[in-house]
């Protein structure tokens, strides 16, 4: 009866658009009351979920990302990854792709890069003779490589939530991440060959090797972040530390393009994001003690294992359950929820939790380009000027390559697990 009441509450409060959260919180709340459990212990179990060095990350790289964007950061990286690929044909296309691919080691997340980079992409693209709905869709499509490529919000959200190690987690990523952008920039140039679109002349080595130097030190961010986490200099959560101090240095001394205004902003931003995700994290730590308590996921790990023992079928059955769920909910609360109820049947089944990890978030980057939820679509609508309708549409044929790769990486879980079986096991 009260796990009953616990759900109808949870989807009924997130039916009447009240924050995750909060709703989490509120169902969570009424099971403890029918069940006549002490009320302290929903402060309890929320102050331990949030009790996690590894969870300190999260506002660092939302500060970091924030220092980046803020800094100007974000237009040298475009430049420099124009001169490199601007002349393929649908240059700026590429351009976007690469660019994407760059500032993903420095915000870690999709909202981050389609605000920061896209207004920038965008206006270069229209400027240039391409379609709006060209513009929009390979910007959407190509910030969701930022939580893939190391750093990543999502996966150190999901690392606390299933135990596993962040480090082999954010290495993980890298080869899913950067199959993402070759099948992105196959699809651009099919584009653009039908469409006939336009691209820059190829720049001279002299050119090249100025917007490198011009670049060179926002690139060293993620040969810093990754780089010090495999050499084992710093923890994850170090490496967060040290993207902020590299941001500040770049920002403040190198650029001087930060002033106290600038910095008081970002911070009050970072604040305010930083709160939003903590408080999901720390009401999904109740609700998934309630799960774990009347063992939900065993039983529902029993009913799918009855129903297959393939290992793939299986991934695909959970994967189309996270679809699902990430169409209607936001990235980190569809993790918060996720995690406590596929885990345990993914241990069962054998499926290596790394794995599964980089499958999740994958899995939950599309939710980020479908409505009704659609965090990206939302932000290209504002930054492009354009409806949110006409932002779906042009979001769906780029789904077309992310769901390749997706499924590329169900199938050959070594293009997750290689690197962090070379490095850490």
């Amino acid at each position: 009866m009260a796990l009953t009441v616990l759900f109808v509450l949870l989807f009924l409060f997130l039916l009447l658009g009240v924050p995750v959260a909060i709703s989490l919180g509120l169902a969570s709340l009424a099971y403890i009351a029918i069940e006549g459990l002490p009320d302290v212990l929903l402060i309890h179990r929320m102050i331990g979920g949030i009790d996690s060095f590894p969870l300190l990350a999260i506002p660092f790289f939302i500060l970091a990302g924030h220092l980046m964007n803020t800094g100007g950061i974000t237009t040298k990286i475009f430049t420099f990854a124009r001169t490199l690929v601007g002349w393929l044909p649908g240059g700026l296309g590429h351009v976007n792709v690469g660019a994407s691919v760059i500032f993903a080691g420095m915000s870690g997340a999709a909202v981050a890069d389609a605000g920061g980079l896209g207004n920038v992409e965008i206006k270069a693209m229209r400027d240039a003779g391409y379609d709006t709905d060209f513009s929009v869709g390979v910007t959407a499509a190509s910030s969701t490589i930022g939580p893939i490529i190391p750093p990543s919000l999502p996966l150190v959200i999901y690392g606390v939530m299933a135990s596993v190690s962040i480090g082999e987690l954010f290495t993980a990523g890298l080869i899913p991440g950067l199959l993402m952008a070759l099948s992105l920039m196959v699809m651009v140039a099919w584009y653009s060959k039908v469409r006939g679109y336009p691209r820059d002349n190829r720049a001279s080595a002299s050119r090249i090797w100025h917007a490198f130097t011009q670049a060179f030190l926002p690139l060293m961010t993620p040969v810093i972040i990754v780089g010090g986490i495999a050499a084992g200099v710093f923890t994850p959560t170090e490496a967060a530390v040290a993207a902020v101090c590299y941001a500040l240095f770049l920002g403040l001394v190198v650029y001087r393009s930060l002033t106290w205004r600038h910095l008081v902003r970002v911070s009050m931003d970072t604040i305010e994001t930083s709160a939003a995700i903590l408080m999901i994290v720390a009401s999904a730590a109740v609700f998934a003690w309630i799960l774990t308590a009347n063992q939900v996921a065993a039983i529902l790990g029993d009913s799918l294992l009855s129903l297959t023992s393939n290992k793939h079928i299986l991934l695909l059955i959970m994967l189309a359950i996270v679809l699902v769920i990430g169409l209607f909910m936001e990235t980190i609360a569809a993790i918060t929820i996720l995690v406590p109820v596929l885990m345990p049947i993914a241990q069962q089944a054998g499926i290596d939790p790394v794995h599964l990890g980089i499958l999740l978030i994958l899995n939950l980057m599309l939710g980020l380009l479908t409505p009704p939820v659609g965090m990206v679509l939302f932000v290209l609508a504002e930054v492009s000027g354009e409806r949110f309708e006409r932002c779906v549409k042009a979001t769906v044929p780029f789904l077309v390559p992310l769901v390749f790769v997706l499924l590329l990486v169900t199938f050959f879980p070594g293009l997750a697990l290689w690197l962090p079986e070379m490095m850490y096991r």
